[in-house]
């Protein structure tokens, strides 16, 4: 339950863009018109929000010049770990 109220407040905050060139969150829906990098990035640690979650995949993703990121796996609770497909 808390996977999918992680993915759904993550889905609410890509709404929201952190900068013009900061790489977005992306639906599974979205992903499928985009290209894969065939890169993959996770984040972990402890406590944090999901707001703080997305900050940190979306400068990764920047990191290795992707425009776009979904999540393909969110473990939440007293830490987390989540990992995101990246995309051009």
């Amino acid at each position: 339950m808390k996977i999918k109220t992680t993915l759904a407040a993550a889905s609410l905050l890509s709404l929201f863009a952190f900068g013009a060139s900061a790489a977005q969150l992306v639906t599974n829906e979205q992903a499928q018109t985009l290209q894969p990098t065939g890169s993959i990035i996770t984040i972990s640690g402890s406590g944090g929000a999901p707001i703080d979650y997305r900050a940190q995949l979306s400068q990764k993703a920047d990191a290795q010049g992707a425009s776009a990121y979904r999540v393909v796996e969110a473990n939440t609770g007293d830490s987390y770990h989540v990992t995101a497909e990246l995309y051009k």
